[in-house]
């Protein structure tokens, strides 16, 4: 967001949408509200405003905007943020009627995604999304002559600085673009690796501020930035967890959703949330206590399905049990459960979901295996793993996680 005078000190905000019946615009504002909390903004007044379409030149009617001004006027507003994608006409048009900063959702969405970056990658994505935002946005917002060119046979009449500016985004783009393409190369052969070895992944999603990351640590002290705001985690984190069988896997924390999450930034995340397409389950997080349960696990549903995930196991984990009102009135199965990751409430029946929806890759077994097969029990330590090992008068009784391929094989020394 636009930084106010004193860092410390929240913006002084108010919120505008036009409601054309093409979204729920109550629900979509107050969310509007969270996101500019979450950039330091204090909301004074939420503006609605009911319309058959969108104005081209304002978005909102002229005598809409003259009331917004009135209001701006008498609350001392310092930023005005529509909850719609503003043109850079419109942008122009609404700042020179309100005299104040205007900004648009996905102009807010990026600068909280900036803010929240800490890797390399997630920092060269949230600017790819920037720069693609950028690009057709600069059209009527400048174009006076200015550069020229210096030194021999460089000098002429100069050019556009529209021009000049878009040249160097598309510059920006194309290498922001090709370094992330190198970084999928290295994501895809981690993939491939990890495929190659067998080892099991879960991928955590949901909507924002659902509980992912406080989850993630509960179940593997993975230290993940957990705060009660929107998009507190952007950058992937995997960290491995053993299952009460033995088997081990790997948890993959993603970024959050949204609704009307806008288009570049699906784009540029893709290849974070491709990380669901390619795990072997996914746990659907959802917040219990949210009134808007329902319709946030239907936004995470119809991304997962357009990122290709459809046949993948999915456990719908209800999160924030501890101040849900009603968290019994929830149906569990085996693939529905409760939980409180704050307070590592239903992890046990979390634990046997998980294992209940993984494909079978290993099994635990007790076996006796005689002497003369000891060469048996050096393929399982290979292919799986050895909890405990005893030699007793006619073999070895092992507890051991059995491989897939090895457990035909198995069963004749089962005790």
């Amino acid at each position: 967001m636009y930084e106010n005078k004193t860092d410390d000190l929240p913006t002084k905000t108010i919120l505008a949408c036009v409601d054309t019946g093409e979204f729920d615009a109550e629900t979509s504002i107050k969310e509007l509200a969270e996101l500019a909390e979450t950039a330091n903004a204090e909301v004074v007044r939420e503006v609605i405003q009911k319309k058959a379409s969108y104005d081209p030149a304002t978005c909102m009617g002229a005598g809409r905007l003259e009331e917004l001004k009135e209001q701006i006027d008498i609350l001392e507003a310092e930023l005005v943020i529509f909850d719609h994608e503003l043109t850079g006409i419109q942008v122009r048009n609404i700042e020179k009627i309100l005299d104040v900063r205007v900004i648009d959702r996905t102009t807010l969405i990026l600068d909280i995604f900036a803010q929240r970056a800490r890797t390399k990658e997630g920092k060269l994505q949230v600017e790819l999304a920037q720069q693609k935002y950028r690009l057709p946005r600069l059209t009527n917002m400048g174009t006076s002559l200015s550069r020229q060119g210096g030194g021999i046979g460089a000098r002429g009449a100069g050019e556009m600085k529209l021009e000049y500016d878009k040249r160097h985004i598309r510059r920006r783009i194309s290498y922001l673009e090709s370094e992330l393409d190198e970084l999928e190369k290295h994501r895809n052969f981690s993939r491939s690796r990890r495929k190659k070895d067998g080892i099991l992944c879960c991928a955590i999603v949901g909507y924002t501020n659902v509980g992912k990351s406080t989850l993630m640590n509960a179940l593997t002290d993975a230290g993940v930035l957990a705060e009660n705001k929107l998009f507190a985690t952007l950058d992937i984190t995997s960290r491995a967890i053993e299952l009460p069988d033995g088997r081990s896997v790997m948890l993959i924390d993603t970024v959050g959703l949204i609704r009307r999450l806008p288009h570049n930034l699906v784009e540029a995340f893709k290849s974070t949330l491709e990380e669901a397409s390619c795990s072997d389950i996914i746990l659907n997080v959802q917040d219990l206590s949210s009134p808007e349960r329902e319709q946030q696990a239907e936004v995470t549903a119809k991304l997962l399905s357009e990122l290709g995930c459809d046949g993948i196991p999915v456990i719908n984990v209800m999160n924030k049990a501890d101040i849900a009102l009603n968290p019994d009135m929830v149906f569990e199965d085996d693939n529905n459960v409760i939980i409180s990751a704050k307070h590592h409430d239903g992890f046990d029946r979390l634990m046997k979901c998980i294992m209940h929806n993984l494909p079978e890759t290993a099994k635990r077994m007790s076996l006796l295996v005689p002497y003369e097969n000891t060469a048996f029990i050096n393929k399982i330590r290979n292919e799986g793993k050895i909890f405990t090992e005893e030699y007793q008068e006619n073999g070895t009784l092992i507890d051991a996680l059995v491989d897939v391929k090895l457990i035909k094989e198995a069963e004749k020394f089962c005790v």
